[in-house]
């Protein structure tokens, strides 16, 4: 599968957005008159209820109503079913009581309608509306009045059957007409259909309006229910589409508990655990192997990188995640070559030419300091280090041997991937997914990201390859421990603070100064043998300068870290890397300083996300705003945020489980617990988790004594 190529103005999410403008002047040198002022057509999501269910999706308003404006409807495999559905009793609209999300999958709208020439000003009739994500939706009018209530309800049904890339744009076609199918509509057009269907049969359907009718007599303390199903026959295909988590399919983690004294951490796992579960997909052929999708609406398919974060940050609830979306990545990894005569592999693994070995992705923003980068690098590197992780939790040795074979695919393509004379900053890494005539005609970025994954990758590469007796350990931990000294020694500004890392390092050395939240990535160094953490890039005293960099306004805005720094000129809060809050890197920067021993530092930036989860319901989206936090004033949304993203539902759960410091390997025979001492949440509880594949669970005092209270029998206990 070749990476995808995307420009550089292409979103993060991945949609294209409208075009911002045309020449300037008119045929034969004539001024053009003044364009009238345009409505913004692109789609947001920000104030929207969003059902999810990868590959299904509902979206609509507070009312519930479905009006086929913006990204209201329902959705199935990227193609919209439904767009409108709106709901008259009588020739009414309910008047909105509650609309609300019951799960990541479900929602509730309770509206009300007062019958005609009824004297009470109480209104008699309710209407409930319970709306899953998988096209389905229950209608129950109520009457709690004196009196029979004898009206019609009338659904107008419409849909242009778009493709939701093309919706989110801001693109709206017409409605297709309607036909009548048995208990219900059809609509076909564009090289696919959808159905609606009800139960009971409706008493009338109007295809050209697109109505179906029922003549309603509710008598006084009855109800009256009606069943309706929407459904996607047909659509075009290149192939056999990825699946939901089918029937019989179960979740891939376990069913923890979570007690805590800080309520906003009780209740934000779960609800971050029931997101995660609502993006899960398969692929058609292999419907046990799960893997999360990026996020609804915008990227609603598979993105490796944030697939990756998800399956290593839930893997105190077992391996099951990690090793599917290890083993569907593992098939979409591009195959190396063989070697021609005489030709000698490079150090840890097999010949590679170019962009053999990776594991594709797309094209992300770089900021306004920096150029894009493919997710293809992160991607790859994540592999080598969730294997790594996935094994020190206990994912069994057979499966671990039959993805090493990956492993050294990825090895070998970081190996080519370092720079060398004009190739850019000699000795580092830069990205891997780059063409080859891209690396003889322009030099490339060595980003600081990027060499915290490889290093990290490197060293977790070269435990796989010694425990496995496979060559090239000795290489890779040698390599490993060159790119740290080149590191310290030229990645290093030295400022009035005392000094930072930079931000890239350009060819002939140059640095590139920005303060930006990529710095995190440093601070995540990796689970080693026994129940240790490998050393990073930083040495102590610059870890120490970093942690501090971190906790100051100019990064910290009180909700978490800003992409960029606001001393920036080009600043900006809602910049999605130029200023706003992402939760995954905050959620980095949280483990990773109290893993280094820096807790307070660690306890401010978690006390930030805990707020923001608190406003968002404890379903944190992707991002949003990086506006300094005031007292009275919540987190500023971004319209382009997935709620629910794969990388924020994740991050919710390692958040909280960071604290207890759960280390284990399994290999080693030990699992060692290291709390935060700070204990920022107070007592801390936790109940199912998984090590080796058995339950464990451990609880974490006030005053940050733990206490294993279950664990596999063969495993011996440590204190970090």
């Amino acid at each position: 599968m070749p990476t995808p190529s995307h420009g550089a103005g292409t979103p993060p999410y991945g949609v294209p957005l409208p075009p911002t403008g045309g020449p300037v002047g008119a045929p034969g040198g004539q001024p053009r008159p003044p364009a009238p002022p345009r409505a913004q057509t692109a789609a947001a999501a920000h104030d929207l209820l969003l059902c999810v269910a990868a590959p299904a999706m509902a979206a609509s308003g507070g009312d519930g109503q479905l009006r086929g404006q913006g990204l209201q409807g329902f959705y199935r495999s990227g193609v919209r079913t439904l767009a409108r559905m709106e709901l008259r009793l009588g020739g009414i609209e309910p008047m909105p009581l509650q609309g609300a999300l019951t799960s990541a999958a479900e929602a509730r709208f309770v509206g009300s309608v007062r019958i005609p020439g009824d004297p009470d000003p109480d209104p008699a009739l309710t209407v409930e509306r319970l709306r899953h994500a998988d096209g389905t939706e229950t209608v129950t009018v109520r009457n709690a009045g004196g009196r029979p209530a004898r009206l019609p309800l009338e659904i107008t049904f419409g849909t242009d059957l778009g493709l939701l890339g093309e919706i989110a744009a801001g693109q709206r076609s017409a409605d297709l007409p309607s036909q009548v199918q048995s208990a219900g509509l059809r609509w076909a057009g564009l090289g696919r259909s959808a159905t609606v269907s009800a139960r009971p049969t409706p008493h009338a359907v109007l295809a050209g309006a697109g109505v179906l009718r029922w003549d309603l007599e509710v008598q006084p303390g009855a109800r009256w229910s009606v069943d309706l199903q929407t459904a996607l026959e047909s659509y075009p295909s290149a192939g056999r589409p990825p699946t939901g988590r089918g029937q019989g399919v179960p979740l891939p983690w376990s069913e923890p508990e979570i007690r805590s004294d800080d309520a906003r951490a009780q209740r934000l796992v779960p609800a971050s655990l029931d997101a995660l579960g609502a993006l899960l997909l398969a692929d058609a052929d292999r419907p046990t192997d799960l893997y999360a999708a990026s996020g609804a609406p915008w990227r609603f398919g598979l993105t490796a990188a944030d697939a990756l974060w998800a399956a290593r940050w839930t893997l105190p609830f077992g391996t099951r995640l990690a090793a599917g979306t290890l083993r569907a990545l593992a098939r979409r990894q591009q195959a190396g070559r063989q070697p021609g005569p005489g030709a000698a592999p490079p150090t840890g693994g097999p010949a590679v030419g170019p962009q053999e070995g990776l594991i594709p992705g797309p094209m992300r923003h770089g900021g306004p300091e920096l150029p894009p980068i493919c997710t293809t690098t992160e991607a790859t590197l994540l592999f080598v280090t969730v294997l790594a992780e996935a094994w020190r939790w206990g994912l069994p040795r057979a499966e671990v041997i039959e993805l090493l074979p990956a492993v050294e695919r990825a090895l070998a393509a970081l190996r080519a991937s370092v720079a060398e004379g004009p190739d850019g900053p000699e000795g580092f890494v830069v990205d891997l997914s780059r063409a080859p005539e891209d690396r003889s005609s322009r030099s490339a970025v060595a980003r600081c990201e990027v060499q915290a994954q490889a290093y990290r990758a490197a060293l977790h590469g070269a435990e796989l390859l010694a425990a496995f007796a496979r060559p090239g350990a000795a290489e890779w931990l040698s390599w490993a421990a060159a790119l740290r000294e080149r590191f310290r020694e030229r990645f290093w500004i030295d400022d009035l603070a005392g000094g930072r890392p930079a931000a890239a390092l350009l060819g002939g050395g140059r640095t590139v100064p920005a303060v930006a939240s990529s710095l995190v990535h440093l601070l995540d160094v990796g689970l080693s043998r026994e129940g240790r953490l490998h050393e990073g890039l930083l040495d102590r005293e610059q870890t120490r300068l970093l942690a501090q960099r971190l906790t100051t306004q100019e990064l910290d805005c009180g909700w978490g870290l800003r992409t960029l720094s606001a001393k920036s000129p080009r600043f900006n809060p809602l910049g999605h890397r130029s200023g706003a809050v992402r939760v995954h890197e905050t959620t980095l920067a949280v483990g990773g300083l109290a893993d280094a021993g820096f807790e307070r530092e660690a306890d401010l930036l978690l006390e930030g996300l805990l707020g923001a989860a608190e406003h968002f319901d404890g379903r944190l989206p992707e991002m949003y705003a990086g506006e300094q936090r005031v007292t009275g004033c919540p987190p500023v949304p971004h319209p382009a945020a997935c709620r629910p993203a794969a990388l924020s539902a994740a991050a919710g759960v390692h958040l909280v489980l960071a604290m207890a410091g759960i280390r284990p390997d399994v290999p080693g025979g030990r699992v060692v617990v290291r709390p935060a001492s700070s204990t920022p949440l107070g007592e801390l509880q936790l109940t199912g988790l998984r090590v080796a594949g058995e339950p464990f669970s451990a609880r974490v005092s006030r005053i940050g004594v733990a206490v294993v209270e279950e664990a596999p029998p063969q495993l011996q206990l440590g204190a970090g």
